[in-house]
C-alpha cells in the first residue's frame, strides 16, 4: 500500500479486471493519488472473465446501441497505447459469416447496423471469402461481411498497462482484498469494508463482473445476471504461417446451436477457438475449471469442417465467467435509480462481451464519478430497463442468434 494509513479516497473501484482497471487508468489521469483499486484476487488471476492472450475488438456489431459506440472504443485503447508504448490492439480484419439458408439474416442485420452508421465493410460470398482467406472452406452456401478494422486486444497486456498506468499517476491498488460490505454514511460518503480494513469514499465504480451481486447486495440491490462457465480452445497447428495475425483475420460464425468465435496466434503458437455462451449456469463461488469436453468436441467438428488446416494437436482449453443480464446487453448506470440514496454507487456489467470497449467503459465510468455524466450515449444500459426489473422477462444470453436458452427454473436454481 502507497500509504499504509489512508483510509479515505474520493475515488474507489472494486474489481480490477477489465473495465475496472481501465476506469482506474481515466480516474487516475484526472484525480491521481485521489484513486484507489480493490482486487479481490491477485492482480491477472484467472477466476473471471477478461484474463487471456486475446479478445476480438471490431466495429461490426448487430445492434447501433454499439456501433455507435465502437468507434470511440479504438480511441480509448490508441490513447492508452501512446502512454505506454505498448501496442495492445492488432488489426486483422475481421469477418461475420453464417450459411444463407440458416443464419443470412444475421449477416444482413450486421450490414445494416453498419452502413447507418457509416462503417466500412465487405459484402462477400462463401467463394469471395475463400478466394481472399484461403483458410476458409467455404461455397456459396455462406455469405460473410469482411471488416477491415476488426482485430484484436491483447487483454493481460490491456489490463496490466491499465494498473501500471493508474499507479503511475499515484492511484493505489490492493490485491487480495475484497469487499464484505457496503454502507452510506451520514454526509452521503460510501463506506467500504473488507479484510485489510475499512475505507471511505464519496464515489465508487462496482465493476466486479461474476461478484456484481456479492458487493451490492448490502445496500439491497440485486442485479439478474446469469453466470456461465465458458471456454476457449487452442490449437498447435503445423501451418503456423497460415495463421498468424498478417494472414489470419478473427471470425464470429453464427448457426442455429452455437456461435463460433477464432483468433489468429497471439501470445501462444495456437490458433484459438471459443463458443459465445451457451455454457453451464454456475455461480462464481462453485464454478470448477474443467473443460467441457462436449463443447470442445462441437470446435473440433466445426474447424473440421470450415477451417481444417488451422487444427493440429490440442495444446489446452481455458474455461472463463459471463455475467450476463437477461437482455445480454451491458449496464452502466448509476445505482440510485433503484436504491434511494446510493446516486454515488455506479454499476458497470459487461454481459460477457465487453473487452473489446473495456478501455471506453473506463473512460464513461471516470466521467460519471468525476462529472456526473458521460459525453457517450449510455441511455440504452439503464438499470431500471424492464430486463432487469421485469421479473418475467425472457432471458435472450445469445447475441440475437443459435444456441439453447436455458429455462428461467434451471438459471434461477443456481443463482
Amino acid at each position: 500500500m502507497a500509504d499504509s494509513e489512508r483510509r479515505t479516497y474520493p475515488y474507489i473501484v472494486v474489481g480490477c479486471g477489465g473495465v475496472g482497471s481501465a476506469a482506474l487508468y481515466w480516474l487516475a489521469k484526472r484525480a491521481g493519488k485521489a484513486v484507489l483499486g480493490l482486487e479481490q484476487f491477485t492482480l491477472g488471476h484467472d477466476n473471471g472473465g477478461s484474463q487471456d492472450h486475446s479478445r476480438i475488438i471490431r466495429l461490426a456489431y448487430h445492434d447501433d446501441m454499439y456501433t455507435k459506440l465502437t468507434p470511440e472504443t479504438y480511441k480509448a485503447w490508441e490513447e492508452v497505447e501512446r502512454e505506454s508504448g505498448v501496442q495492445l490492439v492488432y488489426k486483422t480484419g475481421g469477418v461475420n459469416w453464417a450459411r444463407k439458408d440458416e443464419m443470412g439474416y444475421i449477416i444482413d442485420k450486421y450490414a445494416d447496423a453498419m452502413s447507418a452508421n457509416n462503417i466500412r465493410y465487405q459484402r462477400l460470398t462463401g467463394r469471395e471469402l475463400q478466394a481472399k482467406f484461403p483458410q476458409f472452406q467455404t461455397s456459396d452456401e455462406y455469405t460473410a461481411i469482411y471488416e477491415p478494422m476488426a482485430g484484436l486486444v491483447d487483454a493481460a497486456m490491456g489490463n496490466a498497462v491499465h494498473i501500471q498506468l493508474a499507479r503511475a499517476r499515484g492511484a493505489t491498488v490492493l490485491e487480495n482484498c475484497p469487499v464484505q460490505r457496503l454502507e452510506r454514511l451520514t454526509n452521503g460518503g460510501i463506506k467500504v469494508y473488507t479484510p485489510r480494513g475499512v475505507f471511505q469514499c464519496q464515489k465508487l465504480v462496482v465493476s466486479a463482473g461474476a461478484w456484481i451481486n456479492h458487493v451490492l447486495g448490502s445496500i439491497g440491490l440485486h442485479i439478474p445476471v446469469y453466470v456461465t462457465q465458458e471456454q476457449v480452445t487452442y490449437f498447435a497447428t503445423p501451418h503456423v504461417k497460415e495463421f498468424t495475425k498478417e494472414k489470419y483475420p478473427i471470425w464470429i460464425y453464427h448457426s442455429p446451436k452455437y456461435d463460433f468465435y477464432g483468433l489468429p496466434m497471439h501470445g501462444n503458437s495456437g490458433s484459438k477457438i471459443g463458443i459465445d455462451a451457451g455454457g453451464p449456469v454456475v455461480t462464481a463461488d462453485t464454478r470448477n475449471f474443467n473443460p467441457d469436453p462436449v463443447r470442445e468436441q462441437a470446435c473440433i467438428d466445426h474447424l473440421k469442417k470450415t477451417i481444417p488446416r488451422s487444427l493440429g494437436p490440442l495444446m489446452y482449453t481455458k474455461t472463463c465467467l459471463y455475467t450476463m443480464p437477461p437482455d445480454r446487453h451491458f449496464v452502466v448506470d448509476s445505482c440510485g435509480k433503484r436504491v434511494e440514496g446510493y446516486d454515488n454507487v455506479i454499476l458497470c456489467c459487461g454481459a460477457g462481451h465487453c473487452y473489446k470497449f473495456a478501455g471506453l467503459l473506463g473512460k464513461i465510468l471516470s466521467e460519471m464519478a468525476i462529472d456526473g455524466k458521460t459525453q457517450y450515449d449510455i441511455s440504452k444500459f439503464n438499470i431500471d430497463r424492464p430486463a432487469l426489473t421485469d421479473p418475467n422477462w425472457k432471458p435472450q444470453l445469445f447475441m440475437g442468434t443459435g444456441g439453447k436458452v436455458p429455462t428461467k427454473e434451471s438459471i434461477n436454481s443456481k443463482l
